[in-house]
C-alpha cells in the first residue's frame, strides 16, 4: 500500500499501482461505489492495515475484506464478460430478498470467479434489459451520468396525453429528488384511453420514468425497457431468458465507456455447450399477462 510515500520526493511523480476500490472493483467484488462504501466503512484492510479511499495497492499487497484475505489472481482481474437478461416483472434486483420474492440473480450461470454486478436495476413491476457484467470498473462507468448512457423505454400509459404534456416532459419538471426530463417521446400506438410511447432519459433514478408520467397525472401500468446504450433488447430473447454479449458488441460497450476492448476469456467446448443448456432452460417466473384479450408484443 502506498499511503506512506513522501510525495515531497518527487511531488510531480504519479503514485506507483492502482486505487484500491478501482483493483477489488475490476475483480468483480462489487461496483466501485460499492467498493468506496465497504472502505468507508472500515470493511476493507492492506497489509494488515485498515485502507483509505484512495490509496494505491500493488501485486505484492494483500487486500482483506471483512478479514477475509482476496486471493488475487492477476489473470482473472482483466476478464470482462457482459449479460443480457429479459427481466419478467415479479423480480427483484438484489441477491438475497428478506421477503423471499425471486431475484434476478437467480438464473444467472454461476461463475467461478468474481460475481455477476447489476448494471442499474428495474423495479419489481418493471421489466426488459438488464445487463450483468464481471467487471466492476465497467460497470461503474456504464451507471456513472458523466458518461451519458440512455435508456429507452416502452411505457403504456393510461389517460389522455396532450401535446401540451409531450412538451413538458421533454423541456423538465421538477420531481421531489430534482428536475428529469425526458430526451425523447415517441407515441407508437394504443387503443383507448392506453396508448404505448417509447421514451428516453439519460439516468437512471428510482422509478423516474413513473414519476415523470405521475407529475402530469397520467397513470403507467406496463414498463419495459428495451436499450441500455449500444445494447438493445431483440425479440429473439424471450422474457426470462438471458445470453452473454458477443465480442463485437463487448468491444462496443467499452469503447462507449472509453475502456480499452479485452478478448473474452477462453472456454472450454464443455463449459460452452453447459453454459447453451442453462440459457435453453425455462423461465422459472412467467410475465404477467394483462388481462382480457390476447398479449400483444411491442
Amino acid at each position: 500500500m502506498t499511503d506512506d510515500i513522501d510525495v515531497n520526493d518527487n511531488p510531480t511523480a504519479p503514485a506507483p499501482g492502482e486505487k484500491l476500490q478501482k483493483v477489488l472493483a475490476r475483480m468483480g467484488l462489487g461496483s466501485r461505489r460499492e467498493v468506496e462504501g465497504w472502505i468507508a466503512a472500515g470493511r476493507v484492510s492492506v497489509n494488515g492495515q485498515p485502507a483509505e479511499l484512495g490509496c494505491r495497492v500493488d501485486s505484492m499487497d494483500q487486500i482483506s475484506v471483512d478479514d477475509r484475505p482476496i486471493r488475487r489472481d492477476l489473470g482473472s482481474e482483466v476478464t470482462r464478460r457482459v449479460m443480457l437478461y429479459n427481466k419478467p416483472e415479479g423480480e427483484v434486483c438484489t441477491r438475497d430478498d428478506p421477503e423471499g420474492r425471486p431475484t434476478v440473480f437467480d438464473r444467472l450461470p454461476r461463475l467461478k470467479h468474481g460475481r455477476w454486478i447489476n448494471v442499474g436495476r428495474l423495479d419489481i413491476n418493471t421489466s426488459g434489459l438488464l445487463l450483468f457484467t464481471t467487471d466492476g470498473e465497467l460497470a461503474n462507468r456504464l451507471m456513472h451520468p458523466s458518461y451519458q448512457m440512455d435508456r429507452e423505454y416502452a411505457v403504456r400509459v393510461m389517460g389522455e396525453v396532450t401535446e401540451e404534456m409531450v412538451e413538458r416532459l421533454k423541456e423538465g419538471v421538477m420531481l421531489e429528488d430534482g428536475p428529469a426530463k425526458f430526451t425523447d417521446i415517441v407515441a407508437s400506438g394504443g387503443e383507448g384511453i392506453n396508448r404505448w410511447f417509447h421514451v428516453c432519459l439519460m439516468e437512471g433514478r428510482n422509478r423516474e420514468v413513473r414519476r415523470l408520467w405521475e407529475s402530469q397525472g397520467m397513470r403507467v401500468n406496463r414498463l419495459k425497457r428495451v436499450r441500455f446504450g449500444p445494447v438493445f433488447l431483440g425479440p429473439e430473447l424471450p422474457v426470462g431468458r438471458w445470453r452473454e454479449l458477443k465480442q463485437n458488441e463487448l468491444d462496443a460497450l467499452s469503447k462507449e465507456v472509453g475502456l480499452e476492448p479485452i478478448a473474452l476469456p477462453a472456454m472450454k467446448t464443455s463449459d460452452k455447450e453447459k453454459l447453451q443448456r442453462l440459457a435453453r432452460k425455462p423461465s422459472m417466473h412467467q410475465a404477467r399477462q394483462p388481462r382480457g384479450g390476447r398479449r400483444r408484443d411491442r
